[in-house]
C-alpha cells in the first residue's frame, strides 16, 4: 500500500486530505500489520498540508464516527460520515433521509464542533439518483438562506441538548432549535451580555438572561417546522466564554448502569452513556438483537413520577418501565414507540433499581438518554 498512497501523494498536485478505511485486521496489531508509523511519514513529507483521518491504526488528525453524530469535542477535530440512505452502496428500494433528518443531522454536526460528510452513492451508471439529487438542493437552499450560521462557525459554547444545537463566530452565538420544549429554551448563565437578538428564520423571539441563566422562547407561528434559529449577540468573543454547567435533574444521572447486551462491548456504547446527560453519547446493541433491557441503580429508593427517554434510529416498538420489587420486576408503565424524545407520566413510584425494558424492537436497539424526575421536576430543555 505504501507505493500506491505515494503514487496518489506525488502525481496529482496539492492532496489536502488522506482518508483510510478498512484496514484489516481492525485493532490493536492495525498500525504494526501496515507499518502506518512510516506510511504517516511518508505522506506528510510528500504533502505536508495532509490531513489524515484515524483509520489506520494511529489517531491521525480527526475521528470518523461514523452513521452517527459526534459527541461535542472542541479541543480535537472529528468528522460524521453519514448516508443518504440506509448503507453505502446504491440500491434501487433504498430509503433516503428526510430533509428534516439532514438538517437535524447537519446542524447537531457544527453545534458539536465538527464536520459533516453527509455520503451519495452512484447508481451502476455513474448518475446521482433523482431522489438524492433532490434532497442535496433542498440542503443547498437551505444553507443559501441559513449558511452564516453553519459555514465558518466553532461549535458551542452552549452544549447541544434535545432541543438542539448553538454554533458561534466572533461575538454572534446562534441558536438551531430543533425541537421546542413546551416552556422554551433553558440554558445556563454565561460570563458575557447579550446586546442583541434576531431570529434569523422569521418572526420575534423573548430572552432574558440573568445571573442563573437564559431563556429563550419564541411564538409557535414564529417557530420554523425544520430550524429556528435565534441569533444572540454577545458583548464579546464567544469562544472562550465561560459557561456554566445545566444539568438535566435526573435522578439518574451518573448512577450505576447495566444492560443485557453492549455494542461489540465496546465501551463507547457502555449502559452508562445512557445516563450521562450528553445527548451525542449513548448505549448501544449488537445488530440483530430484537430485545433488551438497560438498568439503573439509583443508590438507594428515590420517588419519581415521570421519564424521559430519548433513541435515535426510531427502532423501539414496545417498551416497559419496571421496578424492582423482592427481586422481581414490576411493570408500571407500558409503551410503544420512544423515538428522539418520549416523556411520559405515571402514578409515583418508590424503587432504587428501574429498567427500561425493550420488548420489542426492529433492530439493535439504541438509547440516548433514559431519565427520571421526582415529582414536580423535570429535565430542562
Amino acid at each position: 500500500m505504501h507505493g500506491q498512497v505515494r503514487e496518489l501523494l506525488t502525481g496529482y498536485g496539492r492532496i489536502d486530505g488522506l482518508w483510510f478505511d478498512n484496514l484489516r485486521p481492525v485493532g490493536p496489531q492495525t498500525a504494526a500489520l501496515w507499518d502506518a508509523e512510516n506510511l504517516f511519514r511518508m505522506a506528510r513529507r510528500l504533502q505536508p498540508h495532509l490531513l489524515i483521518n484515524n483509520r489506520c491504526g494511529l489517531p491521525g488528525d480527526f475521528d470518523t464516527p461514523e452513521q452517527r453524530v459526534g459527541r461535542f469535542e472542541t479541543r480535537r477535530a472529528w468528522e460524521s460520515c453519514i448516508t443518504l440512505g440506509t448503507q453505502w452502496a446504491w440500491k434501487s428500494d433504498d430509503r433516503i433521509k428526510s430533509l428534516e433528518q439532514c438538517i437535524d443531522i447537519l446542524v447537531r454536526c457544527a453545534g458539536g464542533d465538527g464536520n459533516l460528510a453527509l455520503n451519495t452513492n452512484p447508481m451502476p451508471d455513474g448518475r446521482i439518483e433523482p431522489r438524492q439529487v433532490e434532497r442535496f438542493k433542498e440542503i443547498g437552499a437551505w444553507l443559501a438562506k441559513y449558511g452564516r450560521s453553519i459555514y465558518g462557525t466553532r461549535g458551542g459554547p452552549f452544549r447541544p441538548g434535545a432541543w438542539g444545537a448553538c454554533t458561534h463566530k466572533a461575538s454572534a452565538v446562534y441558536l438551531h432549535v430543533l425541537r421546542w420544549p413546551s416552556d422554551g429554551i433553558v440554558l445556563p448563565a454565561i460570563d458575557r451580555r447579550i446586546v442583541s437578538h434576531t431570529v434569523l428564520t422569521g418572526g420575534t423571539a423573548t430572552v432574558e438572561q440573568t445571573g442563573e441563566g437564559i431563556t429563550v422562547s419564541v411564538p409557535p407561528a414564529c417557530r420554523s417546522e425544520l430550524d429556528t434559529i435565534v441569533k444572540l449577540e454577545l458583548d464579546g468573543p464567544a469562544a472562550g466564554a465561560t459557561v456554566a454547567r445545566l444539568g438535566s435533574g435526573s435522578l439518574a444521572l451518573g448512577k450505576q448502569a447495566t444492560a443485557s447486551n453492549v455494542f461489540r462491548s465496546q465501551a463507547e456504547f457502555a449502559p452508562a452513556r445512557a445516563f450521562d446527560d450528553d445527548p451525542a453519547t449513548r448505549w448501544g446493541c449488537d445488530w440483530g438483537t430484537r430485545a433488551a433491557w438497560l438498568a439503573v441503580d439509583l443508590g438507594k429508593p428515590c420517588t419519581f413520577d415521570r421519564a424521559w427517554i430519548s433513541e435515535p434510529y426510531d427502532r423501539v416498538r414496545r417498551f416497559e418501565l419496571q421496578a424492582e420489587r423482592d427481586g422481581s420486576w414490576e411493570t408500571f408503565y407500558r409503551g410503544t414507540t420512544i423515538g428522539e424524545g418520549l416523556s411520559v407520566t405515571f402514578p409515583a413510584v418508590t424503587a432504587r433499581h428501574v429498567r427500561l425494558n425493550l420488548a420489542e424492537t426492529t433492530e439493535g436497539p439504541s438509547i440516548w438518554e433514559f431519565q427520571l424526575f421526582a415529582p414536580k421536576e423535570g429535565p430542562r430543555p
